[in-house]
């Protein structure tokens, strides 16, 4: 696996790295935000997962967000910061982060949610290469007249066309909205 770590504190880099070379895992280290997006620009479809810390020189990690997700919309990218309001994380999840981690955090953890997206990704990726229609598919776990949703396939419908570049967060959102239409959900739980 190929990680893109955008993180200006090089203890915290450097002590990630390590973890993510125990893992066997490829890391691509950038120090501010100019300097990922430029990274992930040369070569968007050679990395797995990017990890984005928000408080950057250079261009703000938001910003950096709205860059690569202009580029890639399947590319999973946790943001991984000392942001912790309640207000940063559902911007950063607006604006494409698949996952929000707040510092301090333990490596371990962010190791497991990084296999888990990855994996996450890849069962997308394989699902997307096997469908060779555009055609809805049985069996879905939401149905209306106008809209159809699959977790098994990870796809969604509306008036029969597939809603297409959703991250997996927006998909678990939309899920969970459609599943409980009536339903008022905090904030927080939409996160969880």
């Amino acid at each position: 696996m190929k990680l893109l770590m955008i993180e200006d504190n090089t203890s915290v880099a450097e002590m990630m790295a390590m973890f993510f070379q125990k893992e066997k895992w490829e890391v691509v280290n950038a120090y501010d935000g100019e300097e990922g997006l430029a990274k992930f620009k040369e070569a968007p479809d050679s990395f797995d997962i990017i990890t984005l810390d928000l408080n950057l020189p250079k261009m703000d990690g938001m910003q950096v967000a709205k860059e690569i997700r202009k580029i890639s919309q399947t590319v999973p990218l946790i943001m991984l910061t000392a942001r912790d309001t309640e207000s940063d994380q559902v911007l950063g999840l607006e604006l494409g982060a698949d996952d929000y981690v707040t510092k301090p955090f333990s490596p371990i953890t962010l190791i497991a949610r990084i296999k888990a997206l990855h994996r996450r990704a890849e069962v997308g990726a394989e699902v997307g290469a096997e469908q060779t229609t555009s055609e809805p598919p049985d069996g879905f776990d939401v149905e209306t007249d106008h809209f159809k949703l699959s977790t098994k396939t990870r796809e969604a419908y509306l008036d029969g066309k597939q809603i297409e570049g959703l991250t997996p967060k927006e998909f678990d959102l939309l899920h969970t909205l459609s599943k409980s239409p009536k339903q008022v959900f905090s904030r927080e739980q939409l996160l969880q």
